[in-house]
């Protein structure tokens, strides 16, 4: 399968990577055609905002919300995918929750956490960095990990999201999991 990652800013080159070890085919998605030629999608993290703007500019917001493309989106990817953002209204609105933004802190509070992600293993390592939590989710949200008292993994339907960054570490699990059973 082809599985895309948005290549308008984030760490593209570390999500390839986890698609290629997951036996897939990685593509760098520049261009709102593309879509047409993958089976799933990426959203990296990143900086939220920007990425907003930056999907506006080059036409991906539209495309994404007639879109039924399997989408995982990590940390600003997350809060892309959102209904509701927690003092301004969701971009795609694929996810039926609400996100908080930099819920852990600053940058220099980012950490790092073994997580027990439902469904894929109990010991996946996160990467939190300025990372959102989600704060509420709606009917027909599975909740797959929490940090403390934080939803930090949820999945609906065809869309994965999750508050951390896992294409930062050599774990590779949850990158398959999204292929595994969102993209099929």
């Amino acid at each position: 399968m082809k599985i895309g990652v948005l290549a308008l800013q984030g760490a593209v080159r570390e999500h390839i990577r986890h698609i290629e070890l997951s036996g897939h085919e990685g593509i760098a998605v520049k261009k709102v055609e593309q879509l047409d030629e993958i089976d799933g999608l990426i959203l990296p993290g990143g900086e939220s905002t920007t990425l907003r703007r930056l999907m506006d500019l080059y036409g991906f917001k539209e495309k994404l919300q007639q879109s039924d493309l399997p989408i995982f989106g990590t940390c600003a990817g997350l809060i892309v995918l959102a209904k509701d953002v927690e003092g301004e209204t969701g971009y795609l609105k694929k996810l039926d929750i609400t996100v908080e933004r930099n819920s852990f802190g600053r940058q220099v509070d980012s950490f790092e956490a073994e997580l027990d992600i439902k469904g894929i293993a109990e010991d996946i390592e996160g990467v939190f960095i300025r990372a959102p939590h989600i704060a509420n989710v709606e009917e027909g949200v599975e909740i797959l990990s929490t940090v403390g008292d934080k939803i930090v993994a949820v999945k609906q339907g065809k869309y994965l999201g999750v508050s951390f960054h896992p294409e930062l570490t050599d774990d590779y699990r949850v990158t398959q999991y999204f292929i595994d059973h969102m993209v099929k």
